[in-house]
């Protein structure tokens, strides 16, 4: 029960990958690895899978106050949606060695990767239909690039599937935006709530490439932009559909550049009890981002306990024999 050390389940060398890569085939599995590029593969699949899964508890929570039924519905089938975007990615990563009981239902609270945004409640329709336009825009922007440039292959594939629904939620929160702003008490409402989201996702794509080394994502196609491109690509999709329905964002467009530019101190101290971010102190380093992210926020707890609760109260869950052994496969964790 012991796990399988990486080498022996990644057995080729870095110089073997790289030319696998060169002649243009697909990573297919452990057989065409090396050590390197399953942490790699493994690490950003679970990024992906614990931002699908995190994400359902926090639409759930906000979907009660949908304004009819059918709308309800709606946000029922994204909820679905994220929890199948979750399966595909946790199902790769049990395929590539990963304990996917522990993953998903032992692992703690604290320990889930996914971005901060989402350990702050949505406590409105006004908010779920937001997180859609904003958040799942920033979803659609990061794995639409992996899909466009991932080398391993079955996550390339299974990708075109979610790549479709996600432009359905992005759907759902821009028609409803566009509703909504008709009516000045609707769109004060809207406005509130993108003031502290905006600058919520634009922290989603991660530290600016001059902090954070991009080679081996890149050179072995884990991802094709770097994060500011990715973050570029965002504010390119999300700053003139703000700008149309007349809500003010944080952001323009600079022509003598040909970049978005943030026009508030980026990053910043945000107070997540309050939905409010403290400008007015200025900008603050990086590594104090870090320690808030790592920290996780008011909801982070009580959404996983929610997604773990079931497993615990079940006979699907581990014997205390099977979990004592599960701790002994920590290699196998991604």
């Amino acid at each position: 029960m012991v796990a399988i050390p990486i080498e022996d389940l990644a057995p080729r060398t870095e110089d073997e990958v790289r030319e696998h890569l060169k002649s243009g085939k697909l990573v297919e599995g452990l057989r065409h690895m090396s050590p390197q590029y399953l942490q790699g593969i493994r690490r950003i699949l679970t990024v992906s899978a614990d931002t699908e899964l995190v994400s359902a508890p926090s639409y759930l929570r906000a979907a009660q106050h949908a304004p009819a039924l059918n709308n309800f519905g709606s946000a029922m089938s994204i909820v679905q949606d994220e929890l199948a975007h979750a399966h595909i990615g946790y199902r790769l990563l049990g395929d590539l060695g990963v304990d996917m009981d522990w993953l998903i239902y032992e692992r703690p609270a604290a320990e889930f990767k996914y971005p901060y945004a989402f350990d702050v409640p949505l406590d409105s329709w006004t908010e779920l239909v937001c997180a859609n336009a904003l958040y799942d825009q920033a979803g659609y922007v990061l794995l639409s690039d992996v899909h466009e440039s991932s080398t391993f292959g079955p996550w390339k594939r299974a990708l075109a599937k979610v790549d479709k629904e996600e432009t359905f939620h992005l759907r759902h929160g821009r028609t409803w935006l566009k509703k909504l702003v008709k009516d000045p008490a609707e769109k004060a409402k809207v406005q509130a709530a993108v003031d502290w989201m905006f600058i919520l996702t634009l922290e989603w794509f991660g530290l600016p490439d001059a902090r954070k080394r991009h080679g081996i994502q890149l050179e072995y196609g884990f991802k094709g932009k770097s994060n500011d491109e990715l973050r570029q690509a965002w504010m390119a999709a999300v700053v003139p559909f703000m700008e149309d329905l007349g809500i003010a964002v944080p952001a323009h467009y600079d022509a003598g550049s040909e970049r978005y530019v943030i026009d508030c101190p980026f990053p910043a101290a945000f107070d997540a009890e309050a939905k409010r971010w403290l400008l007015d102190d200025g900008p603050v380093g990086w590594d104090e981002v870090l320690l808030r992210w790592k920290a996780r926020g008011p909801m982070n707890e009580a959404y996983v306990e929610k997604l773990q609760r079931g497993y615990r109260t079940t006979s699907f869950r581990r014997s205390a024999g099977d979990a004592g052994r599960a701790d002994e496969r920590s290699e196998a964790r991604a």
